[in-house]
This record gives structure tokens, C-alpha cells and sequence, in this order.
């Protein structure tokens, strides 16, 4: 399952890596990291990140449905206006599930969250102005195969970030990130 993962080439514009795994959630996992468009001097991206964990359980925990569990995040900073727009949770959660479908990856058992964030600097962060971000925290129960699990995610992390599918390279205007000090 490993290699399978492993061996999953990625749209250019988003940096994938293996990263360690959170220990003790069950008998294997494998996690990684992927950043849309990184700085070249870091790791980090001005327009989204997400982190994909694959966990197995021999044991089948009654919750899971089964012996194996994906853990997704995803989030990508937003100009304020679309930050305060009613759906844009609903909307996330979608992008997922229409992703997944998409890549005929079946799944049950799913569950998670989407939080939006507004913010506002004061003091010495005054000049960074307002800022949203959206983040979405997934997990599901895979059928089948895992790699079209893993590329759904891919996609989602890229939708997040105001890159559709089919749109690697094409420029994008600029961070949606206001920058700290």
C-alpha cells in the first residue's frame, strides 16, 4: 500500500513530500505534506497546504468500519469578502466529496469539520490588515484502491487555494496571506 502511495506523480505546482507519522493511532500509518506553490528558499506556501495520514488497524476500530482510515487537513488563506460568504464551509466540504467521486475513490464513514477564520491586526500587526483562511479536517473509511484517495486530496488542497483542476500553470495574482513579522 506504501509503494502505491509512494509512487503517485502529483500536478507540478503542488509540493508533495513524505512526512512522519503520528505514532500511536494505529498498527502503520504514512503521512504527507503538501504545499501548493512553496517559496523557493522554504517548505511553506502564501496559498495552501494540507496533510494527507493513511492509518491501518488490524483490529478494525468500530468507528472506522473497517481496518483502514484517512485523516486529511487542508487550508489555504482568502480574501476577507469570500471569508464571510455563508457557504464557503459548505462549499469545502463538497470540493472533497466531489473530488473523491471524481476519482471514483469510495469511501463511507465519513466525518469532519470546516472552520473559517476572520482576522484582523492590531498594534504592530495593524499594517497586515483583515485576512480569512478556510481549513478543513476530514477522515473516512477507503474502499478500494487508496492512490485516487490520496489524489482527491491533492485536488482539494489545490481547489482550497484557487487552483481547479486542469489549472497548473497558470499564474495566480499573488498571496492571499498577509505576511508576519
Amino acid at each position: 500500500m506504501a509503494e502505491q502511495v509512494r509512487a503517485i506523480e502529483f500536478r507540478g505546482d503542488l509540493s508533495v513530500r513524505e512526512i512522519p507519522a503520528p505514532s500511536g493511532l494505529a498498527a502503520f500509518s504514512l503521512a504527507l505534506a503538501g504545499d501548493v506553490r512553496p517559496e523557493a528558499e522554504s517548505i511553506d506556501s502564501p496559498y495552501g497546504t494540507g496533510r494527507f495520514i493513511l492509518l491501518h488497524d488490524p483490529d478494525e476500530p468500530t468507528q472506522w468500519n473497517g481496518p483502514w482510515r484517512i485523516v486529511c487537513f487542508a487550508q489555504a488563506p482568502l480574501e476577507p469578502d469570500i471569508g464571510v460568504d455563508p457557504l464557503l464551509a459548505d462549499v469545502a466540504w463538497a470540493w472533497l466529496t466531489d473530488a473523491l467521486q471524481s476519482r471514483r475513490a469510495g469511501f463511507h464513514s465519513a466525518s469532519g469539520t470546516a472552520t473559517k477564520t476572520l482576522s484582523k491586526g492590531f498594534g504592530s500587526l495593524e499594517h497586515e490588515g483583515d485576512g480569512a483562511q478556510i481549513e478543513l479536517r476530514a477522515s473516512w473509511s477507503p474502499e478500494g484502491a487508496i492512490a485516487p484517495h490520496v489524489e482527491a486530496w491533492a485536488e482539494l488542497v489545490c481547489m482550497l487555494a484557487g487552483l481547479p483542476p486542469g489549472s497548473e500553470g497558470i499564474a495566480m495574482l499573488g498571496s492571499r496571506r498577509a505576511t508576519r513579522d
